[in-house]
């Protein structure tokens, strides 16, 4: 009788453990009335009381959160960061403004780019401190995986025969303005008929690290409508043309597992028609996949499992020729591309769903409508689960903290 009650006991543990590891204790930083705010679980907390706030992004260890300052025009941004530990922002170094700043993927350094100029933050007393310039000349970058180089776009100059073409290097994070160190890593020849750009942004990597995506744009007329997907293998042998879409970061996503991306296709800047959710195998054998039913056309995308992922869907208006661009009243929809099934996820009534993000088994996204500034995000715990409201009247999706 002892041995039955004690494996009962070890049995009902178990479970409990196991339903306890399943359930994400969500954990986020958002803007509310241009404030940083935070939440875990069901505790709010104001982080600023006297600043313009945007791009809040969590370090590796969830410590820290990065995040940029301003006026109230958004002018001029400064480089900040809030120590969850200390409970205090405080500036790596005085009066460092930038637009673009990245978290190493190994540890809790930050990268930023300052007018060209590429910079690592430096440690003080265990947290980042100070700053050591890279590199000159930098547009875009990104952190190779291991967290030792960067990739780094230089946009190409306009000479008398045409424009150069767009160069790639590999950046050791030492590099420290040391040319010799900075070694020329793909050279993409982009004067031609089919395929001209003068930069390249938005890199992101494949889940093995093998591959990295990014977006080669032209002029800045042309780039409102129509800018060319690229992937360029890790080691810079084998570059290979994707498809053509529009210039939005978020609308690219690498699969969690396989080497599968997924875009938003389609030219044309207004986003009444032409909006094609499109999945293809890296390296691409064959022709993409266009997932989105004739009289759609899909504005957001997001990962769901390795064989699903959630688009938000709208009507096209093919009507529309002049005036006031129409609002797209977008609703979240799951498609499986195993069985090709689709179904809907969301139904906001007259509201706007939109930037889909999974965080473990949770789904949250972004609900506004038509004429308000601001939104709520919503979540479901579960694809079957009754979806609620998780914060009220934000600025903006939320970043979300999630340690794999």
């Amino acid at each position: 009788m002892t041995i039955r009650i004690l494996l009962l006991i070890l049995f009902v543990s178990f479970n409990l453990s196991i339903d306890a590891s399943a359930e994400v204790l969500l954990k986020a930083a958002y803007i509310r009335n241009h404030q940083l705010w935070m939440k875990e679980g069901d505790k709010e907390i104001q982080l600023t009381t006297d600043k313009y706030v945007s791009s809040p992004k969590w370090s590796k260890d969830g410590q820290y959160i990065a995040y940029l300052a301003g006026n109230e025009n958004g002018e001029k941004t400064y480089l900040y960061i809030y120590d969850l530990k200390k409970k205090e922002s405080y500036q790596p170094y005085p009066s460092i403004e930038t637009s673009q700043i990245k978290w190493s993927p190994t540890s809790n350094q930050l990268a930023y780019n300052s007018g060209g100029v590429l910079s690592v933050t430096k440690t003080k007393n265990g947290r980042p401190h100070g700053f050591e310039n890279v590199s000159l000349g930098v547009s875009d970058f990104e952190w190779f995986p291991n967290g030792k180089a960067f990739i780094v776009s230089s946009q190409s100059n306009l000479l008398p025969i045409g424009w150069e073409p767009v160069r790639l290097f590999k950046v050791p994070v030492d590099a420290n303005l040391d040319t010799n160190k900075i070694k020329p890593f793909y050279t993409i020849q982009t004067n031609t008929p089919d395929l001209f750009a003068i930069d390249a942004n938005y890199f992101k990597w494949s889940p093995d690290g093998s591959w990295v995506s990014f977006l080669l744009t032209p002029t800045a007329s042309w780039s409102n409508d129509s800018n060319i997907l690229g992937v360029l293998s890790s080691v810079g042998d084998h570059f290979q043309v994707i498809g053509k879409m529009l210039g939005y970061e978020k609308w690219i996503k690498w699969a969690p597992t396989r080497n599968q991306l997924a875009f938003i296709s389609g030219e044309g800047r207004f986003f009444v028609v032409n909006k094609s959710t499109a999945v293809t195998e890296i390296p691409t054998l064959n022709k993409q996949k266009d997932y989105t039913p004739k009289g759609y056309v899909d504005l957001d995308l997001e990962w769901l499992s390795p064989d699903e992922i959630i688009v938000a869907r709208a009507k096209e208006n093919k009507a529309w020729k002049v005036g006031p661009v129409p609002t797209m009243f977008t609703a979240l929809y799951v498609i499986n591309l195993e069985s090709g099934e689709q179904k809907q996820l969301t139904f906001p009534n007259n509201k706007i769903d939109n930037t889909p993000q999974v965080v473990g088994s949770t789904i949250t996204w972004y609900r506004t409508s038509e004429k308000e500034d601001r939104g709520d995000v919503w979540i479901k715990d579960s694809m079957d689960a009754q979806e609620h409201r998780w914060l009220k009247n934000v600025d903006s999706p939320p970043t979300f903290f999630y340690k794999k």
